[in-house]
Order: structure tokens, then C-alpha cells, then sequence
């Protein structure tokens, strides 16, 4: 093939109805339920909400800690939030628990509530902008 064909040539797998982007796929999942904004959230924990960090300890160590949430590293949140699990947090008693799934701009977290939901927690949601914008909004955090 000649170098002024390339240009041409799609990526593998476009197309060929093999998947979509990422930003596809939040537009979905988010599509799904209603975010909540850094009030709306500190509002959702007074009034007995859990709220999950995700981030990794790294983040963590760097930016602090929401005080009161509970810290569960994205590779065990299905096992430690089933409340049915063998593996589940204590504070994980029950489907109609009101979850907000914090990671640290907003994007993984709602991957993380898809996979919640498809468990049954139907009342879970993630903070819009993540740590980040919490902490931007002045909302306490715990060095």
C-alpha cells in the first residue's frame, strides 16, 4: 500500500460494530441515573448516605480523605458493597443503601456505579468532579 493511501485506513475495529469510545460509554451509563454535585453529596452523608472513595492510596496520601467515607479501592468495591457478599463492608446491609461512589475527578466512579447497580444498588450515584470538586467547594477533608 502506498504512503498517500493510509490517511485512508480506519482504525482496526471501527466500523465493524466491535464496541464503543469511552466517552460513548459514560454518556450511557450516566444516562442511567442523576449525579450529585458536592452539596448535594455532603447533604446525602448527613443524611445517612455512604460515601465510597476509590481513588487510589497515592491520591489519597497526596489530597486527603473526606472524613466519614469509606475506603474502597476500585478492584473490591462490587465485593465489599454486595450485600449478599461474603466479602462485604459492614456498612453494606443493604440494596436500598444510598451509595456515592467518589473517585477523583468524576469518571471512574461512574463506571463504578454501573457495576454497582447491576448488583442491585439501585440507589447509588457519584459525585460530579469527584474528590477534586469537593474539595473545591470547600467541603471538609482530613489530611
Amino acid at each position: 500500500m502506498s504512503d498517500s493511501h493510509r490517511g485512508d485506513m480506519e482504525p482496526a475495529g471501527a466500523g465493524s460494530g466491535i464496541g464503543i469510545g469511552i466517552d460513548e460509554l459514560l454518556e450511557q451509563v450516566r444516562a442511567g441515573y442523576v449525579r450529585v454535585g458536592p452539596q448535594e453529596t455532603s447533604a446525602a452523608a448527613a443524611d445517612g448516605a455512604l460515601l465510597v472513595d476509590i481513588r487510589y492510596a497515592e491520591l489519597r496520601e497526596r489530597d486527603g480523605l473526606i472524613p466519614g467515607a469509606l475506603v474502597v479501592e476500585r478492584n473490591e468495591l462490587e465485593w465489599r458493597l454486595d450485600p449478599r457478599g461474603s466479602h462485604r463492608a459492614p456498612q453494606a446491609v443493604s440494596h436500598d443503601l444510598r451509595i456515592v461512589v467518589i473517585c477523583n475527578e468524576g469518571y471512574a466512579s461512574s463506571l463504578a456505579v454501573a457495576s454497582l447497580r447491576q448488583l442491585g444498588l439501585h440507589r447509588a450515584t457519584d459525585l460530579i468532579g469527584g474528590f477534586q470538586a469537593w474539595r473545591a467547594a470547600g467541603l471538609p477533608v482530613e489530611v
